[in-house]
């Protein structure tokens, strides 16, 4: 499967590509576009990006979404789904005490002078210690 988000990922993207890598598609590959890119001709499914289906809703994030489209039901990735709405849909305000650290760590990730593909690499690491802390069990995830 291929997969078409806007650059710059953060932390709904990063979990998002994540858990499809994770649990619905090891080989999936992905497509990186500037914000208004027209992606109608892409052979790719699009995520987090306006008008796509697995996308905000709700107010519910993208993650959110994608667990519901592929119905994966497991307890501790729907606990991290909150923790990546709440990260996710902060905005300007403040993030709670205890999700400052992971706020930061996606924020620098963004932030940081590297391609998509390595922002991806380096938050999966994260998002996979989240999905363990929540309960669910370790699994290397293919790069």
């Amino acid at each position: 499967m291929r997969f078409v988000t806007r650059s710059k990922v953060h932390v709904d993207r990063i979990a998002t590509a994540w858990a499809i890598r994770r649990f619905i598609d090891p080989d999936a590959t992905f497509v990186f576009v500037d914000r208004n890119a027209d992606v109608s001709g892409l052979d790719a499914i699009p995520f987090d990006m306006r008008g796509a289906e697995l996308g905000h809703h709700a107010g519910r994030c993208t993650f959110e979404a994608l667990l519901d489209s592929y119905e994966l039901l497991d307890p501790a990735l729907r606990r991290m789904g909150a923790i990546v709405r709440t990260i996710d849909l902060l905005f300007e305000s403040e993030p709670p005490e205890e999700l400052a650290g992971l706020t930061a760590a996606f924020d620098e990730l963004r932030d940081a002078d590297i391609t998509d593909e390595e922002r991806l690499v380096r938050g999966w690491r994260v998002c996979e210690e989240i999905y363990v802390k929540c309960g669910g069990n370790r699994k290397e995830v293919r790069q």
